[in-house]
Formats: structure tokens, sequence, C-alpha cells
């Protein structure tokens, strides 16, 4: 392209020099040594090609740096002290949840396809062993269920309320965090199935640890091995009570304060003392595997290892701990309970003893 073309295409562009575009002015001004332009053409080229690059550079990498962690800390402070980022958290949840289910789809038809083409002799010996297992249970259920109604007549003597069974309700695990120091796990159920922060969470053999953030579809759960979790639990045995603390190993819990003279010892159970009324009290959290008494120090060392499968449980329970069903006597009952002695003898005197010879 000429100087001559170049200077043509200049005059033929509407409002002349004021919609010359940064590419156009940099042609212009190559050949701006070469040829001879109109007078006053040349001076503003180069002004206006000027004025184009102030105004595209923007600022630098620097201060969009500096603006950007500016403004994170202040999002962080405004979400650790006043909460005003928990609607926007829920929000956001409520956009990402359809993407969590697309992620996990592959994962679900895998199962699907992997659970039809068992083979029926598996299907065979998971049947064999699921009905053992069935027949077990129904046993344990049958002496449970007895130990139950004993414990609740020896309550009636006692004049007490007796509260059973606490409400659950059954989650999935969606996504496990990969963090190994911050042991999360998102699941399946939020704000619209009653959740709240702070809930438990239980699997079939333990404590797995509690709800911290609650979405209307999903909610984040901290697992009781996480470093910032604390746990009060007491010892199965005698009733010892202290802190568990996470440790940020999968299998490993802390407990620092028992003192050296305490009755403690491997093999120990764990469980929730009920202290603070977020945990219900009695269920298993872990047993204990190691302790090293030094008189040097003030407390033990002892080391536990969780009940509940962590890094293997599936399926989880949520608890509601204040939401139980109370058993009230029934009048009857109550009536023969504190039926007076004096009463059931009666002016006969002490009613004779059953024998063979006197029936």
């Amino acid at each position: 392209m000429s100087a001559v073309e170049t200077c043509s295409r200049w005059n033929k562009t509407p409002g002349g020099g004021g919609s010359l575009t940064p590419e156009y002015a940099r042609i212009v001004l190559s050949f701006s040594r070469q040829a001879v332009f109109p007078a006053g053409l040349h001076q503003h080229l180069h002004r206006g090609a000027f004025i184009k690059l102030i105004f595209t550079q923007g600022p630098s990498i620097t201060t969009r740096v500096v603006l950007l962690v500016a403004l994170s800390i202040a999002l962080m402070m405004m979400d650790h002290r006043q909460n005003h980022v928990d609607s926007l958290r829920a929000g956001l949840s409520v956009l990402v949840y359809p993407l969590q289910l697309a992620i996990e789809m592959p994962r679900t038809v895998s199962e699907w396809f992997r659970e039809s083409l068992a083979t029926r002799r598996q299907l065979q010996e998971e049947n064999v062993s699921l009905r053992t297992q069935l027949l077990m249970l129904k046993a344990r259920g049958q002496k449970m269920q007895a130990l139950e109604t004993e414990n609740i007549r020896l309550r009636e003597l006692l004049d007490s309320s007796f509260k059973i069974g606490e409400r659950v309700l059954v989650a999935e695990l969606m996504s496990v965090d990969l963090d190994p120091y911050n042991h999360q796990v998102l699941i399946n159920k939020g704000e619209l199935d009653k959740i709240y922060p702070g809930q438990p969470i239980l699997d079939a053999d333990g404590v797995m640890g509690q709800v911290v953030h609650v979405g209307p579809y999903t909610s984040t759960a901290v697992l009781i091995t996480d470093t910032s979790h604390a746990l009060p639990v007491q010892v199965n045995r005698n009733g010892i009570r202290t802190i568990a603390l996470g440790s940020g190993t999968i299998n490993r819990l802390e407990l620092p304060y028992i003192p050296n003279n305490a009755d403690i010892q491997p093999g120990d159970l764990l469980v929730t003392s009920g202290l603070g009324g977020r945990f219900p009290p009695g269920y298993p959290v872990a047993i204990v595997q190691f302790v090293q008494h030094d008189p040097g120090r003030s407390f033990a060392a002892v080391v536990a290892t969780p009940s509940a499968k962590l890094n293997r449980s599936r399926e989880i329970l949520l608890v509601w701990p204040d939401d139980t069903s109370t058993l009230e006597t029934n009048g009857t009952v109550q009536a023969e309970t504190q039926l007076p002695v004096e009463d059931i003898q009666g002016d006969a005197g002490p009613v004779p003893a059953v024998t063979e010879e006197n029936p």
C-alpha cells in the first residue's frame, strides 16, 4: 500500500482523522517518513495514535492484583464478622447445583452399569451374606427391645420420663474435599430438608462430624478429624470426660487433656458426652489406641481411632438431638408402681409365701 493510497483512504473516512483506528494509524505512520501528506495530517496522526494508546492500555497488572487482593480481604472480613456473603453463597450454590449433578452423573452411570453387569454368582453370595446379617440384626433387635422395655419399667419406678430415639434423615455424599488438611464433605441435603448449621452427622458405626454451611439443596459438613474440630467425649468404661481434637489425619484423633493419673487404657471406647447440647450423648466416637504417661508433663499422650468409616462411608445420618419423642407413663402402670406395700397387704396381714405345700 502506497502513501498516496493511505492518504486517499484517510480522506474518505467519515469525520476525518477522528475515527482513525490504532491499526490504521500504525500503517499510516509507517509511511510518514517516505511520503508527503497534506498540511497538518502528520501532526494529527501522531496525536490521535498517542491518545488511542493511552485509553486502550488500561491499569497495570500490579494495580489489578492489589485491587483484587483488597476486594478479597474485604469480602472475607464481611463474611466472617457480619455474614453478608451467606445469601451470595446460597445463590451460587443454586447455580452450581446442576454442574455438581452433571459431574456426579458419570460416576452414577458407571455404578449402575457395574451393578447391572454383576454376575449371578456374586449376587447369590451377596444375598446369602445379607440374609445372615439380617438374621443377626433381628436377634440383636429382639434383645435390644427387651432391654429397652426393662429400662422403661425401671425408669417408671423412679418416676422419671424416658426419651427414646432421635429424628434422623438419611443423606448421601456428593463429593469429598481433596485437600488432605481440610476434611470436609458435600451432602445432598440442604435448607429445604430442614438442615441447620451445627447439626451432627453419623454413619452406621459412629459420629462423623457436623454441618458447617447450609445451602438450599446441598450442605457442607466438617469431619471430626479436621484440625478445626473439637468434640466433647467421655470414656464409656468409667465416665472420664475430655475433648477429642482432630489431627488432620483421617484415622487419628488426639486427646491432649487427659491427666497422667487418669484411668484410661488402649481399647477403651469413647462416646459423646452430650455436653454443649450439639451432639446427643452415648454415640460411639473412637477407640483408644495409644496411651503414654510422661512424669515430666501434666497430661498423658492419648491417641484414638475414629469408630466411623470417615473415608469409606457413602450414606450418612443427619440427627436432630432436640427432636425426641417422650414416652409418657401409662396411668394404669403408674398407679401400680406407686401403690404402697401396706395397701397390698391390707388388714389380713402379710401375704403368705407361695410354696409347693401351700399353693
